[in-house]
């Protein structure tokens, strides 16, 4: 019997179907990461964003698909982590935006759905790159489309769904060259396959089971390094939008009169000034972000409904220009204080001895995370709460959490900075820069020219066999990566650690600091400072003992 219209419980199904097979795939899925490091985790991240959107579903089941989409949409957001995760909550934001009103959908109801969906995830990356898991999602959403003017059976719909998604996953390495030359496909792209299979199995009652993972041990797999920065893929003046414009609008009922506020055609109407548009509101305050290249005409539109309050423009130009100039050189802990502050810092950490390191610089609050769990977009939003300040800086210290770091900001009640930080080096080089006495944007400005004077490399060991960059790497072997980029392998970890501070050190270095992982000996340690004192007589060398996982050495080259 076909299956014509969707309501809410059977969509509750779908969810709870769609997170499980995520689930039991999600190492597999982990597996894929482009760079062989012991740390992949775009599985793990997909995982731990639908299963916070399964329970909050789980816990407001009813006949209208509406409102259990909205549940879908809000436990997303707050537990989307890393960059797959965020844009996972994003997919599903749009499409339960484009249901919200309705108590059962069929087919047309649900490409509609689809297509809004990756319309707004799309908005939510700055410059989206294909061969991703925008990608699936978008020619998934236009097959959908394309099936559902031709039947009104659910099931057929998804199944056409599913099939489009995985051919669309299998052309990934063909629009994503890094991808082709490891050998994988998109691992986000698979993630939402997986998510895809499971609607399609509480549809037609199919059994799925879990693909196993190579053989290399998946249990530390824990989080994704992306092979090159988006950034890389976007010249600046290639950007089409400028500006990023954030503020409020205090509604106001004597403006109201003439210019009646309803969010929906808000958005559509203030949509037209730009890109990468969030807008939230309740009874009594619109909060806006959008990038355009005429802010003011924003700001504008805006001030026809009430009042502008906490205004904040940023050059996005000067700012990629800076992002382009650094590629080229869990529980929440937070610091006993009570009395609030003008400004407040957040930042991200991995291992007790580098959180330390960051409370003893001004840190207010610690999230610890990063490389061995990336914090959700909640963590963070919990985390600026705690911290006491009017307006808070977030380092996110890994390139894998700056987009949930964004997503806190827009959510947060507070004034919300993030700094782009994509490693530990950076965020301490940015935090020593704060200067409480002095306003946001030069401390914004300050910070990020700060980050772009740091060397940042790490060693690391390979999980399996690969080839990258012209070099081979076998399973087991220490790899030295520099500011993202694998740059050297070698079966011994000194020679490693060496011949990576080679290619880090130059006439114009005065300082290594060098923060000790989990798993180096002092003996190590004292091998590599010997080495830089004989090599580099007029540099200086700290040493911190990181206890971080999984990467023995943390440098760090200014």
């Amino acid at each position: 019997m076909s299956i014509t219209v969707i309501d809410g419980k059977r969509f509750a199904e779908m969810v709870f179907y769609g997170a499980n097979h995520l689930s039991k795939n999600a190492k597999y899925v982990d597996s894929l990461n482009v760079f062989p490091v012991p740390d992949g985790d775009t599985g793990t991240n997909m995982n731990l964003s639908i299963q916070s959107g399964a329970r909050e579903v789980r816990e407001h089941i009813q006949p209208h698909i509406g409102k259990v989409g909205a549940s879908l949409a809000k436990g997303l957001l707050m537990g989307a982590r890393g960059n797959s995760g965020v844009i996972l909550s994003q997919l599903f934001r749009g499409f339960s935006k484009s249901i919200e009103d309705k108590e059962t959908i069929g087919t047309i109801d649900f490409a509609e759905a689809l297509k809004y969906g990756v319309e707004t995830a799309y908005k939510a990356v700055m410059r989206p790159v294909e061969g991703t898991i925008l990608t699936v999602a978008k020619d998934a959403a236009n097959k959908a489309e394309e099936v559902a003017s031709q039947t009104n059976d659910m099931t057929v719909l998804m199944e056409e769904v599913v099939k489009e998604a995985k051919a669309s996953l299998k052309r990934t390495p063909d629009l994503l060259p890094v991808l082709k030359e490891v050998g994988v496909v998109d691992s986000g792209g698979q993630g939402l396959v997986f998510v895809y299979e499971g609607f399609l199995a509480q549809l037609n009652g199919a059994q799925l089971e879990g693909i196993d993972a190579p053989e290399v041990s998946m249990e530390q797999l824990v989080k994704q390094e992306h092979h090159k920065s988006v950034q890389t893929f976007l010249d600046t003046e290639d950007i089409e939008f400028g500006y990023c414009t954030e503020f409020m609008v205090k509604l106001q009922p004597e403006k109201l009169k003439s210019n009646p506020f309803d969010e929906n055609q808000f958005r559509n109407d203030i949509s037209r000034f730009g890109d990468s548009l969030l807008v939230i509101s309740d009874d009594e305050i619109v909060k806006v972000h959008i990038h355009s290249e005429q802010p003011g005409e924003v700001l504008t539109f805006g001030q026809k409904y009430g009042e502008l309050i906490n205004l904040k423009i940023e050059n996005m130009r000067q700012q990629h220009t800076s992002i382009l100039e650094q590629e080229k050189t869990t529980p929440v802990q937070a610091v006993p204080n009570k009395k609030e502050e003008e400004y407040g810092l957040v930042t991200v950490a991995m291992g007790s001895g580098i959180r330390d390191l960051f409370q003893s610089i001004g840190a207010h609050v610690v999230i610890e995370g990063g490389q061995t769990m990336n914090p959700s977009t909640e963590d963070i939003v919990n985390a600026i709460e705690q911290c006491p300040a009017k307006k808070v800086f977030v380092f996110p210290n890994n390139k894998n959490i700056i987009l949930a770091a964004e997503q806190a900001r827009d959510v947060s009640k507070q004034e919300v900075i993030v700094i782009p930080t994509k490693n530990v080096p950076q965020g301490v080089a940015a935090m020593l820069a704060f200067n409480p006495n002095v306003e946001v944007e030069q401390n914004k400005t300050t910070m990020i020219e700060a980050m772009a004077q740091v060397k940042s490399g790490q060693i690391t060991y390979a999980v399996r066999d690969t080839k990258i960059d012209g070099l081979t790497i076998e399973k087991d072997d220490f790899m030295g990566i520099q500011d993202g980029e694998i740059v050297v392998s070698d079966k011994n970890i000194a020679v490693a650690s060496k011949k990576l501070l080679e290619k880090m050190i130059d006439e114009d270095s005065e300082i290594v600091t060098i923060l000790k992982g989990e798993d180096a000996s002092d003996e190590l340690v004292e091998q590599i400072v010997q080495f830089i004192e004989d090599n580099y007589p007029d540099v200086e060398v700290e040493v911190h003992d990181g206890k971080q996982p999984l990467y023995h050495f943390i440098f760090s080259v200014e």
